[in-house]
């Protein structure tokens, strides 16, 4: 059955940031999915289907930048929001310059209205068709 209601999938190592990102979403009205890794997030059916993506940066066994690269290299294009705890610049740029929509600063930017404003922007460059 297709819905018009977004799926935001949420890619996070650390179980309090992923439920409390979750809780955030969810009550913006958005569908989501959360993942504890970027393997599980890629062995699901949740690439095909969402359209905005927040991701951690730095995870064990595959970080939130060698998902973005897969993701491109699959061909799969989904508006992504970067979040991290430990900023770097070349880092942050690296994501930018690969499509990210955003890369905040954990806790700071993530529960607040830079947040949901960058969530709003990911869902208008999502180009692919409703499912």
């Amino acid at each position: 059955m297709a819905t018009d209601i977004p799926l935001i999938s949420i890619v996070d190592d650390d179980d309090m940031v992923r439920a409390a990102t979750e809780s955030l979403v969810r009550s913006l009205g958005f569908e989501t999915r959360t993942f504890a890794s970027a393997a599980s997030f890629l062995q699901s059916s949740s690439p095909q289907e969402t359209r905005c993506l927040i991701l951690d940066v730095q995870m064990p066994n595959m970080s939130g930048i060698e998902l973005q690269d897969r993701l491109s290299e699959l061909g799969i294009e989904i508006p992504t929001i970067f979040i991290t705890a430990y900023p770097d610049e070349a880092v942050r740029q690296r994501a930018m310059e690969a499509g990210a929509v955003a890369f905040l600063l954990k806790p700071f930017e993530v529960y607040g209205q830079r947040f949901i404003d960058c969530l709003f922007e990911a869902l208008k460059q999502d180009k692919r068709p409703a499912s």
